[in-house]
């Protein structure tokens, strides 16, 4: 029970990876705090799973780009749970577009999301951890595509490449201050993100044929990572980006 009494607020956790890793951190005994733009009975089901297993849950249904959404969620999951010690930056988007065609809003929607987001909560969850005199841990979910090129993404990659760099920086101030923040690129997870490759049996074996595993991951995979790095058998660890791929990267 790597998280046993433990509060985990988790963003963009009604599906795919956000759920895994909500799912794993009651597992290791963290209650969750389920946030996502669209809260629906998805969140509503993961809330009753959490709960089933003696955790406390609530979903929060938050727009993490607005500064007050955010303040907000945090106050409320203060004012119920009584803290945050934990807190997962995962929530983003992904579209491919080929890059002279791509628009400025299309560039703002996915930088806005993937990188303000996940700094925005940081900030606003550090500043409330630093007032009550506490200890916490972030956790950032960046992207293979940090490191591997793949078309149509000049927005999405450069995002979470950036968020290597926000996990750095900001463990940088906030470490001597009680305060971790790592980051895990992700590989080929097996989400409704990449449904679309899992299903298209033209490309899925070529994207396989680069993994030295061979196959894709399960987002449960990155809750474990995740729990690591947010539990005290990871207090020696900041500022340090993993991927966790399979060996995508490294092949």
């Amino acid at each position: 029970m790597k998280l046993a009494n433990k509060v985990a607020l988790v963003t963009g956790a009604a599906q795919g990876i956000g759920r895994g890793i909500a799912r794993t951190f009651a597992a290791e005994g963290a209650d969750v705090i389920i946030n996502d733009v669209n809260c629906s009975a998805q969140t509503e089901a993961l809330r009753d799973e959490i709960q089933s297993l003696g955790r406390r849950a609530i979903v929060i249904h938050a727009n993490v780009i607005c500064r007050d959404q955010v303040e907000a969620m945090v106050d409320r999951t203060w004012r119920e749970m009584g803290t945050i010690d934990i807190l997962v930056n995962n929530a983003g988007i992904e579209t491919i577009i080929p890059f002279l065609e791509m628009t400025d809003q299309q560039w703002q929607d996915v930088t806005m999301v993937n990188l303000k987001s996940g700094w925005l909560c940081s900030q606003v969850f550090c500043r409330r951890v630093v007032a009550a005199g506490g200890k916490g841990a972030i956790v950032n979910i960046g992207s293979i595509q940090a490191a591997r090129v793949l078309p149509g993404r000049t927005h999405y990659a450069p995002s979470k490449l950036a968020i290597e760099a926000l996990t750095r920086n900001v463990s940088a101030e906030v470490s001597p201050l009680g305060i971790r923040v790592n980051c895990i690129h992700p590989g080929l997870i097996e989400t409704p993100m990449t449904d679309w490759i899992m299903k298209d049996s033209s490309l899925l074996p070529s994207v396989l044929g680069q993994i030295s595993m061979g196959r894709a991951g399960q987002p449960d995979e990155i809750g474990a990572v995740a729990a690591f790095l947010a539990s005290d058998e990871a207090r020696y660890l900041t500022g340090q980006s993993f991927y966790v791929d399979g060996g995508w990267v490294g092949k």
